[in-house]
């Protein structure tokens, strides 16, 4: 069942009304209502289970996928020279160090499911709805978690020495992110350790890796003298410079640091949230912005400038058969499609709340049943339309641009999101008086407004034309990544004009958003409900000036609509109920004929059966007391 609560002045509220009904005893109680907020909070901690631990992983298995293994070669070849490479490493870093300052300010200020979305909602409230709606398009139609699949697949083939075509490394891909599905969406506990597992597997191939690169610095591999690397002399060798092909590796260097956010799209679900985002954000990005720098001079110390440009995707494969032989080639390799897979995890893990969060808001079609965590308390409608999404990423893009496509797909329209969430902070910290914005922490006006024009550079460079033989795609257009994700966020504005302007008109109804709590789940959502023309809202409530601490600020409204759908639950649990009472009944009755009773034990059967069916049939006594109490809360 569900019920219509207001968050803000809620207490004072029941207060009145309890003043009001207690003059004319029609309140049975004052704590009544106390104690249904209560217990929906009660039910809301123990939807909390994630802790430090478990967020600094989040934030670790989002960060290391594949991006590490994966882009090096790519960002060399762009770069054409070590030294250029390790400096837009360098640079990465740096981005990614402040937009982790960045939302964990966000995040500190509005502890709550859904990352971005509270962010901009909160700053851009005008049109009505509109950063919803965009937002929603860049949620629902990217396939985070694709890019990820399909080099699991990758490795995996690797491994096996079987070689790679057009659909065995899908095939595999499209296991990955199914097994992903399923374990999120059957058993949340186990995927989580699982997550916390496969995490650690992650820390110990990176720590190979970095041990392999001293190994290799001190001269140890196994290659012919004429053929040992010798990439850090003269290291600005070959340097292009050319925009598009630094700007390019630099977005494979932000594809490697995509999830510092990571935390932020779980803040409802995480124990202590200010506390466990405050420790696990800094610990989880500073870590692997250490490891990864040592990582790439590990790269470059084992693997020749020839190979690295030639294995492409596989130059951590690579590294460990030039120093610890061909067996270990292939064992580490499994171990890096671990990694892989463990990424894939963590992203369908919060893309599919992402998906959740405007199912609650009641952006998405169908809303109740995106925003439900039915009946395994995880979000299985929103992890699968994630996984549906990234299905159709995989299949679609030409075998050899599948995995450039997809990295410089997302990246892009990230850093617009990023460019609009810095501004808004931005925004905030100008305006700090009028908006009473006093987070937790502080990422500083110059971080921010460094955050943002770093991705302004990332939104206009691409834009440039390549160089010859510098395009990343060896059959799409070097701009097409672009157009395609600036179309996916357009997409959600045009839904928006649809849904929310045109609709409306035609209709002649006005789009009314109201916040309900469900007692079973203690999660809130957002309910739209469409009011007629020129038809009053009873008891409307409006928020004042914006706190910090809330991201949404829209009308609460009571009215016998909003009691229709927790009475239907009720009868249905009543009519469950009665249904079993009356088969056990029957079952009883049944073997009476065989199984010999005295009649002392035969009445008190029979008394438990009338006792429990008549506690049920009280039900509808005491649901006209329900309606009532709930007439009285949101008076």
């Amino acid at each position: 069942m569900s019920k219509l609560l207001n968050k803000f002045g809620a207490s004072s509220s029941a207060t009145a009304a309890d003043g009001d009904h207690r003059k004319h005893g029609d309140l049975p109680a004052a704590t009544t209502y106390d104690s249904e907020v209560g217990r929906i909070e009660h039910a809301r901690e123990n939807k909390r289970k994630i802790g430090v631990t478990t967020a600094i992983f989040l934030i670790v298995n989002r960060v290391v996928g594949t991006g590490i293994f994966a882009t090096p070669g790519t960002i060399f070849a762009l770069s054409g020279s070590v030294g250029l490479s390790l400096f837009i490493w360098v640079a990465g870093m740096i981005i990614a160090l402040a937009g982790t300052a960045v939302y964990l300010e966000w995040g500190t200020a509005i502890p709550k499911n859904g990352g971005e979305k509270n962010y901009l909602e909160y700053v851009f409230r005008k049109p009505k709805f509109l950063t919803t709606g965009l937002y929603t398009g860049y949620v629902v139609l990217l396939g985070w978690a694709s890019g990820n699949s399909v080099v699991f697949g990758e490795y995996i083939l690797h491994a096996a020495e079987v070689e790679v075509d057009r659909w065995n490394q899908r095939a595999i891909g499209l296991a990955c992110i199914t097994t992903a599905f399923l374990i999120h969406g059957l058993a949340l506990n186990w995927g989580l350790r699982l997550q916390n597992l496969l995490g650690t597997i992650k820390l110990v191939i990176i720590v190979i890796i970095i041990l392999c690169g001293f190994i290799a610095l001190g001269g140890h591999v196994k290659l012919p003298e004429e053929q040992k690397p010798k990439n850090f002399q003269n290291a600005f060798e070959g340097t292009t410079g050319s925009p598009y092909g630094v700007v390019t590796a630099l977005y494979n260097v932000i594809w490697s640091y995509i999830g510092y956010s990571n935390a932020n799209y779980a803040l409802s679900e995480t124990k202590n949230p200010v506390r466990t985002l405050k420790i696990a954000a800094p610990v989880g990005i500073i870590t692997i912005s250490i490891l990864y720098m040592l990582v790439n001079v590990a790269y470059f110390a084992a693997v020749p400038r020839e190979e690295i440009l030639e294995g492409g995707r596989l130059v951590a494969a690579s590294l460990f058969r030039n120093v610890m032989g061909g067996t270990a080639e292939r064992a580490l390799s499994v171990f890096v499609a671990l990694s892989a897979f463990g990424n894939v995890l963590s992203v369908i893990f919060s893309q599919g709340r992402l998906v959740q969060e405007l199912g609650r808001e009641g952006i998405l079609p169908w809303s109740r049943f995106f925003a439900s965590n039915r009946p395994l308390n995880a979000p299985l409608a929103g992890l699968f339309e994630h996984w549906l999404i990234c299905v159709i990423t995989m299949l679609a893009p030409p075998p050899g641009d599948a995995y450039n496509f997809i990295l410089n797909l997302i990246s892009y329209p990230l850093a617009i999101i990023n460019v609009f969430v810095a501004g808004g902070l931005a925004y905030l910290y100008l305006n700090r008086k009028e908006w009473n914005w006093n987070p937790p922490i502080s990422a500083s006006l110059p971080v921010v407004i460094f955050f943002m024009l770093s991705n302004i550079y990332l939104v206009i460079a691409p834009f440039v034309p390549p160089e010859e033989g510098q395009n990343v795609y060896e059959s799409l257009p070097y701009y097409l990544h672009c157009v395609v994700g600036i179309a996916i966020i357009v997409a959600g504005g045009l839904y928006w004009v649809v849904w929310a302007k045109i609709l409306p008109k035609i209709g002649k109804y006005e789009l009314i958003r109201e916040t309900v709590v469900d007692e079973i789940d203690g999660w809130e959502r957002n309910v739209f409900f469409r009011r007629p023309y020129g038809e009053s809202v009873p008891s409307e409530r409006h928020v004042g000036s914006p706190e910090p601490e809330v991201a949404n600020r829209w009308t609460v409204r009571s009215s016998s609509r909003t009691f229709r759908e927790p009475s239907i639950n009720f009868l249905r649990r009543i009519l469950f109920r009665l249904i079993c009472v009356l088969t056990f009944r029957a079952l009883l009755d049944s073997r009476l004929s065989s199984v010999v009773l005295c009649d002392s034990e035969l009445d008190a059967g029979k008394a438990r059966i009338r006792d429990y069916l008549a506690l049920t049939m009280c039900g509808t006594k005491w649901l006209r007391q329900k309606k009532n109490l709930n007439a009285i809360i949101c008076e």
